[in-house]
């Protein structure tokens, strides 16, 4: 059996190939014969991926050098084929009597039996294969397989640098990625070309061979005694904030950052001669590899759980802490997070940022409320783009349809230039309308308001055209804020929105937090189920000075004004009684102090819980107002969690029994007088909008980009023909009447 240096010694070896600086094809040709020499074999052979599948023999020691360039494999063909796949060694005594084994005669590898090839692994996916052959039949040993993994990783490192691009006999030049598609979900409606920035930069590792490998354990040790404590103080934190499914994914991430497994293989990679850093990658690549090929959907979601925590302990090494937030960004970023929170969007400079894409995050969220506040096209829910995507690749993001094309091809990048003219002349189009009334075809008047909850909506209210702020979503301000806002904080921040606004509405929500809606700095119980839990006015009810604090900042604001505040997520009737004693008591108070107040006070109800339907009737004569919170209701009409991908999208708002239900909302606040407004995504959607005035609502509220669009929707609509064919439409048995109202659209050319 042949013997072999330690890893360390051929490390050592590389380096000094590595600090020639060569050309591309020397090196390789180096690389190969170093191997050769280590490990006494008769073969050593590099092949790479190119951008079609195919494995082309870049350089080789003991087989036919004419071969080098000229011979190349199919995807999945022969060993190569096989490991390149699998991503998995394999290691042979006799090559040839294996099933998947493809000679290639004018290599001259006949006379060759034991093999052993490796993957040259970069994000888990195969760049190549590396490969040494000897005469004799034999099995490899272990130390000679993590030899050859070593150089394989430092292989892969080289290459994603760029040191490789080398031609071959047909002048192709060989590149890492390919053009790819990936389809989610639009969160903020736009379209973007531009250059990717991660929120978190990926850590490149450049020094990969260690000088002194007891100096890079005690340094991989502290970093991993790091990276617990920030585990457990993240576990710890959202203890008291969390519960159900989300403690359970950070009690998995929290296993994995205690693996001992993990640990070892950390450690035996830096026993090699690797770096901490350069371990880090090895094994996360490795691992990454063997994931990825598994079909048992729970193991690859966990796969996000090690590329985080990976990926923390690597910018933990190497004191790469920060964001990209912090970084000059080119005038064209297009920003890529796993998930992130409103107030660290907030921390980008608007001027360069493009769009957003999120590997998680639903149109819900509230990073994509911010989103579409700030005018920026995003999508959520692309799955896995992360480790397709690195810094400064060209993107495409069409966040009408959910679509986003990374290092896409001129012809996509032409065809998204037209249409982003076009969507240019569209909104030239929409402008020309601002001032236009929304007045039907037979002379309906339709309220058009927009939805806000930070300042910088408000310049939106007189861009957009819209005749008011129909929900001022409060609890942004608090979401995005260190500590809670003191009353004086909270009075100008609300005086400011009453400035902006000048003589147009705003209908203030009080506090809906609870639920997805975690204020850093505020503690909340331990919930099975915290959508259905302790939130909005459940808490503002149990915590009267918190409630009470917001209303008198509101009132104090409002001097001189009229003031409309809209209660969230009343289920009885009794809740909005008891929160309207409270305003009273503020009232007093401010009268008692002789401040001045508004000269109106307005307080509605939003209905987004099912039970208060059954009670409109006694409702309705308490409140000044309604407001339909579209997206809470249907969620909880169909038990549907409006952030589960796999749930979220299986039932539509124009089912007709969701639009039975809004009917009869409409019905009943006709007969008892009281103004009704609907507020949700299903208003900033043209032909949604549209049913929404058939079945009787005459003011909507939605996102500022929508009210354009919905605006030339009203423009060419009859009130009275839409409302005679939905309510036939909705007496019938059909789950959703989309199909039917497109149709109905398309027959009296309405513009949707």
């Amino acid at each position: 059996m042949a013997s072999i240096g330690a890893p360390r010694v051929l490390l050592r070896r590389l380096r000094e190939i590595m600090a020639d600086q060569a050309e591309p094809q020397l090196v390789l040709d180096k690389i190969v014969a170093l191997i050769a020499a280590n490990m006494v074999a008769e073969v050593s052979s590099i092949y790479l991926a190119r951008e079609n599948g195919e494995l082309e023999l870049f350089a080789t020691e003991g087989l036919n050098p004419e071969s080098v360039h000229s011979t190349r494999m199919a995807p999945k063909e022969g060993l190569v084929g096989l490991i390149a796949e699998s991503a998995d060694i394999i290691n042979l005594p006799d090559a040839q009597s294996h099933p998947a084994f493809s000679l290639h005669p004018e290599t001259g590898e006949q006379p060759f039996h034991s093999f052993l090839g490796v993957p040259i692994l970069r994000g888990g996916h195969a760049l190549g294969v590396l490969t040494v052959q000897n005469r004799v039949s034999r099995s490899y040993s272990e130390e000679e397989v993590e030899a050859l993994q070593t150089t394989a990783m430092v292989l892969a490192e080289m290459i994603a640098r760029g040191d490789f691009e080398l031609g071959s006999n047909d002048d192709q030049s060989f590149k890492l990625e390919n053009s790819l598609n990936f389809t989610g979900t639009a969160l903020s409606d736009g379209v973007a070309l531009g250059h990717a920035v991660l929120h978190e930069p990926r850590v490149v590792v450049t020094n990969l061979i260690a000088e002194q490998t007891e100096v890079e354990f005690e340094r991989l040790e502290s970093a991993i005694d790091a990276l617990r404590l920030t585990v457990d103080q993240m576990l710890d934190h959202r203890d008291m904030t969390r519960a159900g499914e989300h403690r359970d994914i950070l009690e998995a991430y929290r296993m994995f950052a205690y693996d001992r497994g993990w640990f070892n293989r950390l450690k035996e990679a830096v026993s090699t001669g690797l770096t901490a850093e350069a371990a880090v990658e090895r094994v996360q690549n490795d691992t990454r590899a063997r994931m990825l090929r598994q079909t048992d959907p729970y193991i690859r979601e966990r796969l996000h759980d090690l590329d985080d925590l990976s990926n923390r302990l690597l910018r933990l090494l190497t004191g790469q802490t920060s964001t990209s937030a912090s970084e000059e960004l080119a005038a064209d970023t297009i920003l890529f997070a796993r998930n992130m929170g409103p107030a660290e969007l907030l921390d980008y400079d608007r001027e360069v940022l493009r769009a957003l894409v999120l590997e998680e995050g639903s149109s819900n969220s509230h990073v994509a409320i911010v989103a579409r506040a700030l005018g920026i096209a995003a999508v959520g829910g692309v799955e896995d783009v992360l480790q397709y995507v690195d810094s400064e690749d060209a993107v495409v993001v069409d966040a009408e349809i959910g679509e986003v094309f990374v290092r896409p091809s001129q012809e996509v990048v032409d065809a998204y230039a037209e249409k982003v003219r076009f969507r240019a002349k569209k909104q030239e189009k929409y402008a020309a309308l601002r001032d236009t009334p929304a007045v039907t075809k037979d002379n309906q008047s339709i309220q058009l308001l927009m939805n806000a909850g930070l300042l910088v909506d408000l310049p939106h209210l007189h861009e957009s055209g819209a005749e008011g702020v129909g929900l001022f979503r409060t609890e942004l301000q608090f979401m995005i804020a260190q500590t809670f806002p003191r009353l004086d904080e909270q009075t100008e921040i609300y005086r400011t929105i009453f400035e902006n606004a000048g003589d147009k509405s705003v209908i203030f929500r009080s506090l809906d937090i609870g639920g997805d809606k975690v204020l850093p700095y505020f503690r909340h119980a331990q919930e099975e189920n915290p959508a259905l839990g302790w939130r909005a006015i459940r808490m503002s009810l149990d915590r009267p000075g918190l409630f009470r604090s917001q209303v008198r900042a509101l009132l104090r604001a409002s001097a001189g004004r009229d003031l409309s505040i809209m209660l969230p997520m009343i289920s009885e009737v009794r809740e909005f009684k008891l929160a309207r004693s409270f305003v009273d008591r503020e009232i007093a108070h401010l009268q008692r102090h002789g401040r001045p107040g508004p000269d109106q006070i307005k307080l509605g109800a939003m209905i987004e819980v099912p039970s208060i339907l059954w009670q409109l009737d006694a409702l309705l004569p308490e409140v000044d107002f309604l407001s339909v919170g579209s997206n809470d209701l249907m969620q909880f009409m169909f038990a549907s969690d409006r952030s589960n991908r796999r749930v979220s999208h299986r039932f539509d708002s124009l089912s007709a029994t969701f639009l039975r239900v809004l009917a009869e909302i409409s019905t009943k606040s006709k007969l008892h007088n009281v103004p009704l407004t609907l507020c949700g995504e299903m208003a900033s959607r043209p032909l949604e909008a549209m049913a929404l005035i058939g079945l009787g609502y005459r003011s909507i509220s939605m996102e500022p980009a929508a009210i354009g669009p919905v605006k030339e929707m009203v423009l060419s609509l009859s009130s009275k023909e839409i409302e005679e064919e939905i309510h036939k439409l909705i007496s019938s048995e059909t789950e959703s009447i989309r199909g039917e109202l497109e149709e109905f659209a398309k027959e009296r050319s309405v513009n949707i």
